[in-house]
């Protein structure tokens, strides 16, 4: 049983070894993008929100000094303080503001629903001659900010300048990673943590997850993310016909949609040169719950599995990657099971066999090298890299250290993947809102339960 283990552990090590090398390659090689004229085209952006009274009213402000061109539709889920009153305000005295008002029973049931109420309000605002082709929607989240060359990097002639193009995604960045004290009321050992959680989050978006954006940029499988997503309005309406709606029902609603961008046969597009910025969460537990609600999502994206493999529009490297991707939360689960079984097992040997220690003990530099080669590696690698394309300010031994750090910041995916399974066991498939780093409320996410 310990061989059979340790095969599939080898193999296991050999594929994610693998795909790491393939991400970063081209990761490395980006070259600068070509910016456009923001002119060319009319700009909706869409910001959905429940409970987001400590963060709405600085994002309106912000999006409306950036993009004055740009139409914000806020989106008010039915919330319970603040939001909609804030939002109201704004919209009665500018008039590129629109509130969105959803209610019980129809509210919380869902970002994607937020988004096609949305969606429909604008459909009915714009005029009936208008070119949905050149009408970008851009998806930003109550906290997020975008940079102020977004709309010009996604108007470029390798994006929306290209009319084969039917969505982009940009950077991810964490706007609150340098902050000293995430929690003034706590003291060192909670802020030392939380400061840990914050630039590991900042990491994890700006080198790993733009790596295999990267990839897929080579394999035409680019996933849109819920924050700093563009899409052109035709195409959502194209696939609004075939499903309905342009959003739909998945938990990961923004990889369901850029699905359905390439399955329309339609490009999507990963743009390095720009950001949205968003709040990193200093809580390990709200992580948790975040993460849970992505990893449930990528799994009931695979019941698109049939279609991936029936289109033309993907080919066999895409549908590898999508693949490897859908699958991905299975494959962690597997490799924990194995890991944890060979070190029952050897624990359990041991016990029955003492002498065995000393063959451990003799063999205990070369197994810490070898751990530390292919366990620790492959993720301090990220840390060197995230110092010479994200902070070269810092030094080389702090890039080593937040490697180190990454390492152990990692198996946080298997908590949230075990409760990703366990509440599609249970058949909760409810959406969770994380709570803002702002609210003083002492729960920590509001769920819906379906």
């Amino acid at each position: 049983m310990i061989a059979l283990f340790g095969s599939i552990s080898f193999v296991l090590t050999i594929v994610f070894l693998t795909y790491v090398g393939f991400i970063m390659v081209p990761y490395l090689r980006h070259k600068p993008e070509r910016p456009g004229n923001p002119a060319d085209y009319d700009w909706h952006v869409f910001v959905p929100c429940r409970d987001e009274e400590a963060v709405i009213a600085t994002t309106i402000e912000r999006s409306r000094e950036r993009f004055p061109e740009a139409h914000l539709w806020v989106i008010d889920d039915d919330s319970e303080d603040a939001t909609s009153s804030i939002i109201s305000a704004y919209a009665a005295r500018d008039p590129y503001v629109h509130l969105v008002q959803r209610r019980l029973p129809e509210a919380r049931t869902g970002k994607g629903d937020a988004l096609n109420s949305a969606y429909a309000q604008l459909i009915d605002f714009l005029p009936e001659d208008a070119d949905h082709s050149t009408i970008i929607v851009a998806v930003v989240d109550a906290d997020g900010e975008l940079a102020p060359n977004a709309f010009a990097a996604v108007a470029g002639p390798d994006c929306f300048g290209d009319p084969t193009v039917g969505a982009a995604q940009i950077t991810v960045w964490m706007k609150n990673r340098d902050d000293k004290t995430p929690y003034p009321d706590k003291g060192k050992v909670a802020n030392a943590f939380a400061r840990y959680l914050l630039r590991m989050q900042d990491l994890e978006f700006r080198t790993v997850i733009l790596a295999m954006q990267s990839l897929r940029q080579k394999t035409g499988t680019v996933g849109l993310g819920g924050n700093g997503q563009f899409t052109r309005l035709s195409v959502l309406d194209e696939i609004g016909e075939g499903y309905d709606a342009p959003w739909h029902g998945a938990l990961l609603e923004d990889y369901e949609l850029g699905l359905h961008v390439v399955l329309a046969g339609y490009q999507n597009r990963q743009v390095h040169d720009t950001h949205v910025a968003q709040e990193a969460l200093p809580s390990f537990k709200r992580l948790v719950v975040q993460r849970s609600r992505w990893a449930q999502g990528n799994i009931q994206c695979i019941k698109y599995a049939p279609e991936i493999l029936r289109s033309r529009n993907f080919d066999a490297a895409g549908i590898i990657e999508c693949f490897y991707y859908l699958l991905l939360p299975f494959l962690q689960i597997i490799g924990f099971v194995v890991v944890s079984s060979i070190v029952i097992s050897q624990a359990i040997a041991l016990a029955q066999n003492p002498e065995m220690w000393n063959q451990i003990i003799i063999n205990l530099p070369f197994i810490a090298l070898l751990g530390l080669f292919f366990g620790a590696g492959p993720f301090v690698g990220w840390g060197l890299l995230y110092k010479i394309k994200c902070e070269p300010q810092i030094s080389w031994a702090k890039a080593l250290q937040w490697g180190f750090g990454f390492w152990l910041f990692v198996p946080y995916a298997i908590l949230s993947i075990s409760r990703a399974f366990w509440r599609i066991i249970t058949g909760k498939n409810g959406w969770s809102k994380t709570r803002r780093n702002a609210e003083t409320n002492a729960n920590t996410s509001i769920a819906v339960e379906a």
